[in-house]
């Protein structure tokens, strides 16, 4: 038996959601996903057009849609013009989009929920525009969400099987765990160089792992509403000036409250700003909401955007790095090696300066984007991956190992590699984060006690 076919026996009808849970989505994440790709491509829309989408468009600054410049086909016809997305279909009703002038090039219209099969979508001039509605299995897929966010801090009833298993056979399925999960980041990387190419992809990448937990949706909004390539034609002071004016993080009054050493640049930083303002920010309502609360100062957003701007300035370098097959030697020095005079010395943009320099990126957090982002990128060089150390385990992996192990202590032995450690994050969102009924009707730990691997290692 493999992983896989454990998956498929076990995996819980579509739409079914513990007692009086309702799914809950944020539209901007569902419009970031959609930019990158995590969607479908084709889809039949509400009244039986066949569309494909070749392009999702870039994100619309000023007032309109979501996305502008936009390519797709119905029925085998080409257009290009503006995508809205909606959580709900009447929203283009509620929201005054058919009298809107602004929407009138729109060329589909994308929903999670529809309100109806009589309802049309059409612009000012009465044009119907295609209507295609988004499935929770898509959207759930896209977002990579699993029906519940966290199971309870306590042994499940897979316990005793794993506990009972040989040990070649639990190694076995911790294996193909973790190949599991390097296929899903794999894709996931992949749908986007699809959609726009490697370097987009990377650059991505690079903001989402930046972000931390509370800033990942902050950063990969950024990386896409700046695509590197876009970027790039700029000069480097100017890049690092564009991403912190568009993450909302300048104004003309910051030097003037600043530490004094800092004005000067502080000032030069929002005079550069100035000049590509008007190109480059959003309106306040589409700003993205960064967090600093409960961050210590080295994960600070804004220190975490100044290693992007550092990254920024060898973007060609790195992007080609990357590029490179396993262990990315060169690419991880590079990183590491990253460089900013006013940054080494602060941890914000007001902070005062610090008089021992400070890393923009440690070996810690490339080691984490390394395992995360590019070794999914080559499963056939499953050697290279295997004998990568694991770092101290967090505590998503402290919580996998009590509900699957019953303590930290009895899953030492599963705890010394990184691969490992991404094999228990997937039993555990795969099953524990799938089972809404705390263990009771889980049919995984049945499975593990029948479960032999076809083929040993």
């Amino acid at each position: 038996m493999t992983y896989q076919r454990i998956l498929e026996l076990t995996s819980a009808p579509p739409g079914v959601l513990a007692e009086n849970q309702t799914p809950s989505f944020d539209e901007i994440e569902i419009q970031s996903r959609w930019f990158a790709g995590h969607f479908p491509r084709t889809y039949q829309s509400k009244h039986g057009q066949d569309i494909t989408i070749i392009s999702p468009g870039e994100w619309n600054r000023g007032a309109g849609p979501d996305f502008i410049n936009a390519t797709i086909t119905v029925d085998h016809q080409t257009f290009h013009g503006s995508i809205e997305i909606d959580l709900e279909a009447r929203n283009w009703e509620l929201h005054g989009h058919r009298e809107n002038r602004h929407f009138d090039d729109v060329i589909l219209h994308v929903v999670l929920n529809d309100n109806g099969p009589t309802f049309f979508t059409r612009t000012s001039s009465d044009r119907e525009v295609p209507r295609i509605v988004l499935s929770p299995t898509e959207v759930n897929t896209a977002l990579g969400r699993p029906r519940l966010a966290q199971a309870l801090a306590r042994p499940g009833l897979c316990l005793a099987p794993l506990s009972e298993m040989a040990e070649s056979d639990l190694n076995v399925l911790l294996q193909e765990a973790a190949r599991h999960r390097l296929q899903l980041k794999a894709a996931r990387f992949q749908q986007t160089t699809a959609l726009h190419h490697f370097s987009q992809a990377l650059w991505e990448a690079l903001a989402d792992a930046l972000g931390y937990s509370a800033n990942r949706l902050p950063m990969r909004l950024l990386a896409q509403r700046l695509p590197i390539q876009k970027l790039l034609q700029h000069r480097p002071a100017d890049r690092v000036a564009i991403l912190f004016g568009t993450a909302g993080f300048l104004s003309p009054t910051l030097h003037e409250t600043s530490p004094a050493e800092s004005r000067e640049w502080l000032e030069d930083l929002w005079t550069r700003w100035w000049k590509h303002r008007p190109d480059y920010e959003f309106p306040p309502d589409r700003t993205p909401a960064w967090s600093a609360r409960n961050t210590r100062p080295g994960n600070h957003p804004q220190r975490r955007l100044a290693a992007l701007a550092a990254a920024a300035t060898s973007w060609p370098s790195l992007a080609a790095l990357a590029r490179q097959k396993p262990p990315f030697a060169k690419f991880s020095k590079s990183l590491t090696a990253l460089r900013d005079p006013f940054w080494d010395h602060h941890h914000t943009l007001s902070s005062k300066r610090r008089p021992q320099p400070l890393r923009l990126l440690g070996p810690a957090r490339v080691h984490e984007f390394l395992v995360n982002s590019l070794y999914p990128l080559h499963p056939d060089d499953w050697e290279s991956y295997s004998i990568i150390k694991a770092p101290t385990p967090n505590q998503k992996v402290k919580r996998c190992c009590e509900r699957l192990f019953g303590s930290l202590a009895r899953a030492r032995p599963h705890l010394q590699f990184a691969w490992q450690h991404q094999a228990l994050l997937q039993l555990y969102q795969d099953f524990c984060l799938e089972d809404v009924s705390d263990c009771q009707a889980c049919l995984f730990p049945e499975q593990l006690a029948q479960w032999k691997p076809s083929t040993r290692s």
